[in-house]
């Protein structure tokens, strides 16, 4: 209790110039401790001569003893609550429409969380309109369960779209809007080969079906929707400026066949839109006024455009943020998806993944991934995802709601030499004042350490945390004493187990597993993130597995 009392008293002081204030140290002492309410009067000389030692001390002195007792007090918080995103142009409280647009190839990812996020955030800001757009114009990279799986993760990131919009389900808009642009002669269908189309627009030359007449590229497209063309014999296409100084802005690919079924729509259509083309005329007609992605989208903006001002359309405000790489983690629904096949992931909420299923399972607080991308921007600079500020955002959500508990990695059974038994009384919340511990009496026996604990320590005196100083010998800890002035002189902290115990493990990031023992106490908790002192962070799944968190 003597170590706790000095503690408190040492970050008061911290927090105040380096002088701590008996008053200040009573409260935060009785809020930590209600029950010595009673007591107080005699244990105040206890908690003045703390005080009078603390306040003699260096800050640095200080300093190191609230880290040997309460280390999470002095987490760094690399947290800017009130970040904000910069305004956008053009904008009319209740009128602005904005859009996510992912593919449903699998969930989605972290990267994915970026454009989810900015997009609320500003549809919240000016109480508009929301529009989740699953565009699903490529059958063979559709996964049927991905529909749901989408709108299971937004809800989870507390993404508040107000209109599901199916592209599959927009086909006869597409072709409508097709036919009118071949009427205005914008567009034409050719059968050309594709490779001669593509190493003429190269040159800048026009095929020869560019130059045709509206009514025989009409024939040709209603050739195309009758099926009379195989795959590969006829494609549609837009006509831009065949000597734009981007080749990839040049005559673009509109419409493709496809003879692979649908997930949703079966055999119905066969004529598919590109996605430049679908996106073009979802845009104007959904009425969206801003459009937000990533700058790997500028040259299909431009493509987009010609639509646009061939129509006379109003353009959305485009604005395209910087590209992000993403190490550490594997995204790639591919990859994934073989992975998952073979046996080689567990499924889409794999701690060695990125997928939001991932994040969640390993107990990443939704709030946590908003603030690192309402903090991290819309600049068109290109960067590098930092998983340890997600982290950091993470640790300030969780901390003071997640309950502290000893897991011993590797255990290792010594013989512990008492003379008397020790009730040692640890709280379970250390930040919030609601009374809970985890109590024990320990006494002489068995007791468990980490196995790196024990080879780094063997032959020194080391502390066991809230119970006192014991000397680590090769098969056993002998008691020495309980001085906490061996605290700031540096003595080694370590946690430890003696009964009250479950076999546990525990998955990283990486896929390695962590074996050891948990407090019996901690299954109170499953389905919560724990702090497992002096190992870090874990999302506690059942009384058997849990998934590692972050340090």
């Amino acid at each position: 209790m003597m170590e706790k009392i000095r503690a408190i008293a040492a970050y008061n002081a911290y927090e105040h110039e380096g002088k701590a204030e008996l008053k200040a140290v009573v409260s935060r002492f009785l809020g930590l401790f209600p029950d010595k309410k009673a007591s107080l009067s005699e244990l105040m000389p206890l908690i003045k001569g703390a005080v009078e030692e603390i306040n003699k001390l260096s800050k640095d002195e200080q300093l190191k003893i609230v880290q040997s007792v309460f280390p999470e007090w002095l987490e760094k918080k690399k947290v800017v609550e009130d970040k904000k995103l910069p305004d956008l142009p053009n904008v009319e409280i209740g009128k602005v429409v904005m859009r996510l647009a992912p593919s449903p190839s699998g969930p989605l990812h972290i990267g994915h969380a970026r454009m989810a996020i900015l997009n609320d955030e500003y549809v919240k800001r000016y109480k508009g309109k929301l529009i989740l757009r699953i565009e699903d114009t490529n059958p063979a990279n559709i996964m049927p369960e991905a529909y749901k799986m989408i709108e299971d993760d937004l809800k989870w990131l507390e993404v508040d779209y107000h209109e599901v919009v199916i592209q599959s389900d927009r086909f006869e808009l597409y072709y409508d809007t097709m036919e009118k642009l071949i009427s205005m002669e914008k567009a034409y269908v050719a059968t050309t080969p594709t490779e001669v189309f593509k190493a003429k627009r190269q040159q800048s030359i026009p095929i020869d079906e560019r130059n045709d007449s509206s009514e025989a590229n009409l024939r040709r497209w209603e050739k195309m929707l009758n099926g009379d063309f195989k795959k590969g014999e006829a494609y549609a296409v837009i006509k831009t400026d065949l000597t734009h100084p981007n080749p990839a802005i040049r005559d673009f690919i509109a419409f493709r066949i496809i003879e692979i079924p649908h997930p949703l729509k079966g055999k119905k259509y066969r004529v598919y839109p590109m996605m430049n083309f679908s996106v073009a005329v979802d845009d104007h007609f959904l009425g969206l006024t801003h459009v937000i992605r990533g700058k790997d989208h500028l040259a299909n903006t431009e493509k987009q455009k010609y639509i646009f001002n061939y129509f006379r359309w109003p353009l959305p405000f485009y604005l395209h943020y910087g590209k992000v790489s993403i190490e550490n983690s594997i995204l790639k629904t591919s990859i994934i998806k073989k992975g998952i096949a073979n046996g080689d992931f567990t499924g889409w909420d794999d701690p060695r993944l990125g997928t939001l299923l991932a994040m969640k399972m390993r107990g990443i607080n939704p709030r946590a991934i908003r603030r690192y991308w309402v903090e991290t921007g819309i600049g068109d600079v290109d960067i590098k995802f930092s998983w340890e500020n997600l982290y950091a955002f993470n640790k300030h959500i969780i901390d003071s709601e997640s309950p502290r508990h000893f897991f011993v990695v590797n255990p290792i059974r010594l013989e512990l030499l008492l003379d008397e038994v020790v009730k040692v009384k640890m709280p379970i919340f250390p930040k919030k004042e609601n009374g809970l511990f985890r109590e024990y009496e320990i006494k002489k026996g068995e007791i468990f350490i980490a196995q790196d604990d024990y080879n780094k320590f063997m032959g020194q005196e080391v502390r066991l945390k809230d119970l006192g100083n014991f000397k680590l010998e090769r098969d056993k800890l002998k008691f020495i004493d309980n001085d906490l002035s061996k605290i700031k002189q540096g003595i080694p902290i370590i946690h430890w187990i003696q009964s009250d115990f479950v076999d546990y493990q525990i998955i990283k990031p990486d896929g390695a597993t962590d074996k050891g023992i948990l407090e019996k106490n901690a299954l109170n908790y499953l389905g919560k993130v724990n702090q497992l002192e002096r190992y870090g962070y874990a999302n506690l799944i059942n009384e058997k597995l849990g998934y590692y968190t972050h340090p």
